[in-house]
């Protein structure tokens, strides 16, 4: 056999492993050690058919630990496993590692207070791995904590210091770790932790070495890590960005390359919207936007232009050769229109959505498995257009409906029922645990409800998703709008105008006054809906603009939200 460390997504649990029975092991006596300290006894592992995988012959209940700690904080530290060679006997294998380990005591700063004699004698760090069956890296993460000043050792054996906290820590300096512990003994003083603590140490400007587009060679400064090997940053942030900023250049210059039209390197740290721009492909002059993030993270989005842009190339096509062609149809609904129509269309799906939770639990796994821009556990907060849209939103009975359903889902996970989002913006792992233990109480039909809802908050408005919910649903948008004077404001074509008045005063009411302007059939419009100057009152009315599916007045149609649902409801006809 040879020790290794494996990442947790490579390990799947072997078929002839006795606690391969699909259900999930009972890992409650075992999880507060490794919570606190890390697997510390090798998983026993063989190559599985993949040769990136391995599977687990013994050591479930261990991966199965490592895989709630990592649901919890969002990461965990690759496993140590034992590999096994052709010929090797799993059992044999197991009894000499727990042997071994049974040499070992559990708490890290008793194992480096014995590494460290070795280490005085001469021994390698491979001869003190394979004394106690260990991998080399477990025994170089122990002989780290030797850089830390006596007072925090004392801290972190009595388990008063987190094991992220101790990471940062062997990056300090010895007058920064006094510093600390000076800040941290003092019970009137804040002491930043965690991730924090990284920024406490580096001023704020720490710069992850994963972010890096340039070869890691061009940097000629130094570059700090905690002293296990998990965390390396720039310690010269000015070359860094010389250095990114060229290589930025330099993939702008390939995507031109590759054929796109134009590529915009956006200001650092302005983010990319797209809601702001019209998905376009690079066969039909789609451009390239690279948002670059005050971390120094990079992200390009490829085939899109900004909606001036789009309007511009609309133009653009009513003249071919010289010659004037035939003037393009003008959309039904301007971008106006949508954004009213679709943030209510929006808003009404999220109520009815968290009344369906095994729905939303398919539309969850659904963005697991595909992605979108909202999975990042994001409330969405689509923008109105202007303050009309953003008045009739505040006062929308869909709105209000779903403000009242998250205050109850916030009464149940016993949270400030004044938040004004269910989904935290900033990731905290102590928070996701106290979280997560509050569930583990709930019954599964609560926890349904609760899902149900993060679900519908952090549905990406104007999407097809939108759509598909809304039509499956058959959302009754009559529960959620009545007629009000934002959504007239916003009809800009007379021959719609005249439509919806056919539609609530009849042929003759329309072909009557189907000369006269559009404010007057407007007004006409109203008086049928509210019963005066001796019109037959309409009531309920619900547009066509707003019904689920959604339907045009005239042939000209309507823009995203009709082209949306076109192109995704023959995946939907048959069920």
């Amino acid at each position: 056999m040879h020790l290794e460390h494996i990442k947790l997504e490579q390990l799947t649990p072997c078929a002839v492993n006795m606690r391969h029975t699909g259900k999930t092991p009972d890992v409650s006596d075992i999880l507060p050690s490794i919570r606190a300290r890390g697997v510390i006894v090798p998983l026993i592992v063989r190559a599985g058919t993949d040769p990136e995988n391995y599977e687990v012959v013994a050591g479930q209940r261990r991966m199965t630990a490592a895989k709630i700690i990592a649901e919890e904080s969002g990461q965990i530290e690759p496993l140590p496993c034992a590999v096994m060679e052709s010929g090797d006997d799993a059992a044999a294998l197991e009894i000499s590692i727990l042997e071994n380990c049974a040499r070992l005591d559990p708490d890290p700063m008793t194992q480096y207070e014995a590494f460290a004699a070795l280490k005085k004698q001469g021994r390698t760090v491979e001869d003190i791995a394979d004394t106690f069956g260990v991998t080399a890296l477990t025994v170089k993460r122990r002989l780290a904590l030797g850089s830390l000043i006596p007072a925090i050792r004392r801290a972190y054996r009595l388990e008063k210091i987190d094991n992220e906290s101790i990471k940062s820590l062997t990056m300090a300096s010895t007058k920064q770790q006094r510093d600390w512990i000076k800040l941290f003994n003092d019970k009137e003083s804040f002491t930043p932790t965690g991730m924090r603590l990284r920024s406490w140490l580096f001023g704020g400007k720490e710069i992850d070495v994963g972010v890096a587009l340039f070869d890691l060679n061009k940097y000629q400064g130094t570059r700090v890590s905690n002293l296990f090997g998990d965390d390396e940053y720039f310690s010269d942030s000015d070359q860094f960005w010389t250095l990114q900023n060229q290589a930025i250049a330099a993939l702008g210059a390939k995507y031109k390359k590759n054929g796109w039209q134009e590529v915009h390197v956006l200001d650092l740290g302005k983010s990319f919207y797209d809601w702001e721009h019209v998905a376009t492909s690079k066969h039909d002059g789609g451009h390239v936007y690279i948002a670059v993030a005050q971390s120094g993270a990079v992200k390009a989005y490829e085939g899109y232009i900004t909606e001036k842009e789009a309007k511009a190339r609309l133009r653009a096509k009513a003249t071919i050769d010289g010659s004037v062609a035939a003037k393009p149809l003008r959309p039904e609904i301007s971008q106006v229109m949508q954004n009213y129509l679709a943030l209510h269309r929006h808003a009404a799906v999220q109520v009815e959505l968290t009344a369906a939770p095994k729905l939303a639990l398919r539309v969850t796994v659904a963005h697991m498995i595909i992605g979108t821009d909202k999975w990042r556990a994001e409330a969405d907060a689509p923008r109105p257009k202007n303050d009309a849209i953003a008045a009739s939103l505040k006062n929308a009975t869909a709105r209000k409906a779903f403000a009242d359903r998250r205050k109850t889902v916030l009464k149940m996970i016993k949270l400030p029922e004044h938040q004004h989002t269910l989904i935290s913006r900033t990731p905290d792992a102590i928070a996701t645990t106290q979280i997560l233990a509050h569930l583990l109480t709930l019954s599964d039909s609560a926890v349904m409800k609760i899902m149900a809802f993060a679900m519908a908050e952090t549905l990406a408005a104007n999407s097809p998703v939108v759509e598909a919910v809304g039509n499956h649903l058959s959302v009754d948008m009559s529960k959620y709008w009545k007629p009000e004077q934002p959504f007239f404001d916003l009809i800009r074509e007379k021959a719609t105008v005249n439509a919806i008045l056919r539609e609530v005063g009849g042929k003759a009411a329309a072909d009557g006054n189907v000369s006269s302007t559009a404010k007057a059939q407007k007004a006409i419009i109203g008086d049928f809906l509210e019963g005066r100057q001796g019109r037959k009152q309409v009531s309920p009315w619900l547009p066509r603009f707003l019904q689920f599916p959604f339907k045009s007045y005239t042939k000209n149609g309507g823009i995203g939200i009709q082209e949306g649902w076109e192109q995704v409801k023959k995946h939907f006809n048959d069920r």
